[in-house]
């Protein structure tokens, strides 16, 4: 399984960006996905999870009502939607596939991870 994020980049505060992270083979169906992000210094945080099962979505707290999760299941692709950018959203951003179908925000229930990319939000 190969999960290869993109569209990572450099933005002014209020800005927006749209990450991708495509899923190579059949291994995209059946399973939650997920986006978690690590500033420097600092732990892993969980941003967003869609379940496989009607596309439940969670956020945390800190980019709820700002970022939006979504999947293209033809196309193996995760998106993160990211508007009203903050400078403290400065981090390196993962997307992950999960073990089963329901979405978690614990990062111990993805199986699989994709290499990252660099969000960077300046004020």
């Amino acid at each position: 399984v190969q999960l290869q994020a993109s569209g990572g980049g450099l933005v002014q505060a209020g800005g927006s960006l749209t990450l991708s992270c495509a899923a190579s083979g059949r291994t995209f169906s059946g399973y939650a996905m997920g986006w978690f992000r690590q500033a420097p210094g600092k732990e892993r945080e969980f941003v967003a999870a869609i379940s496989w099962n009607y596309g439940l979505t969670y956020y945390g707290d800190s980019v709820k009502g700002r970022f939006t999760i979504s999947r293209d299941s033809a196309k193996n692709t995760l998106y993160l939607q990211m508007n009203s950018l903050k400078p403290e959203d400065t981090a390196v951003y993962y997307c992950a596939r999960g073990a089963g179908w329901a979405a978690s925000r614990l990062g111990g229930d993805y199986s699989y991870w994709g290499q990252g990319t660099q969000v960077t939000v300046s004020s």
